[in-house]
């Protein structure tokens, strides 16, 4: 027996993913919930219209359920650039959206860490590394420098194979703005990017019922630090809304059977205790340590910064 999807995480940065599955473990328990991710392609321009119509063209072509009525609406949650796609989307499409769940996105919804990486570059006559050693104690605070190195390695994969909304020369503009379906807004107490002083301009944004939350001592990735919190925070203003019926059928999933692209997956949440999840703190090195060794060499990294503007 399976469930139909309650619950829609999207994944526009698969690079970054391995800081949303302790959360993402802790909200299925109970739930029916599935990673919706986006890998752009070195042929693909970086298109958030793109990856908004790409999400609509898999949440419309979702099975009818046996009675016939449309499936149902999807509680949707989204971390940095994959939380502004999913406003984006709520925005356009609220028919196929339950809720509205954002974790690091500020009011002004396109700021996010590349934002301030590209405003570093273009103020700060300094090398790329540099930069991006400032970002990681921006997002991070201060680690060992074996951590450091390694998080470095993966802000830079971040910025040179996923979905990126700016560049050293453009940077795109969303407007400020709510939505008409439920809203739950999730910051970091902490957090250097959608700073504090981020939170009062949503308020004038927020309809009855909608809630801003934040988490104490939390920063840019305060879901991976303090995921039992952020999915207690979620789950319980999941469970004030107007619950839907969870729809059970025999046998597979008609979901799991949609055909996938070369630019989108759709992954199972499974109800179990990761390792990550056993761990506080100290669990970074347990998902850095492929990093550390797919770092490049020296000569690797200059030839890549010959061959790109970021």
């Amino acid at each position: 027996m399976y469930r139909k999807t309650e619950a829609l995480w999207l994944s526009v940065s698969p690079s970054l993913k391995c800081f949303d599955q302790r959360l993402l473990s802790r909200l299925s328990k109970g739930r029916s919930i599935r990673r919706w991710q986006y890998c752009q392609t070195i042929d693909e321009p970086c298109s958030a219209t793109a990856v908004v119509e790409a999400l609509h063209e898999y949440l419309r072509s979702r099975p009818a359920l046996p009675t016939g009525q449309p499936a149902p609406k999807v509680h949707l949650i989204g971390h940095g650039v994959s939380g502004t796609i999913a406003l984006l989307y709520a925005r356009q499409y609220p028919q196929h959206v339950a809720s509205l769940t954002l974790l690091s996105v500020g009011d002004q919804p396109a700021v996010n860490w590349q934002a301030h990486y590209y405003a570093l570059r273009r103020l700060i006559p300094c090398s790329r590394e540099i930069i991006l050693g400032q970002m990681v104690r921006l997002l991070f605070g201060e680690q060992a420098p074996r951590f450091a190195r390694a998080l470095t390695h993966l802000l830079a994969k971040d910025l040179d194979s996923n979905l990126t909304l700016h560049s050293l020369t453009h940077s795109d503009h969303i407007e400020s703005g709510g939505v008409t379906v439920p809203l739950l807004i999730c910051n970091g107490e902490k957090d250097e990017i959608t700073a504090p002083s981020q939170a009062k301009p949503w308020q004038k944004w927020l309809k009855s019922g909608d809630l801003l939350w934040h988490c104490p001592d939390g920063q840019y990735f305060f879901h991976f630090y303090h995921y039992q919190a952020v999915a207690k925070a979620i789950s319980s203003y999941w469970s004030g809304l107007s619950p839907q019926t969870p729809v059970q059928t025999p046998g597979q999933t008609p979901e799991q059977t949609l055909g996938q692209t070369s630019s989108q997956s759709l992954e199972v949440i499974a109800d179990s205790k990761t390792a990550a999840e056993s761990g506080s703190h100290s669990c970074i090195p347990h998902f850095l340590e492929q990093e550390l060794i797919d770092i490049p060499t020296s000569q690797s990294l200059a030839a890549r910064r010959s061959a790109t503007l970021n």
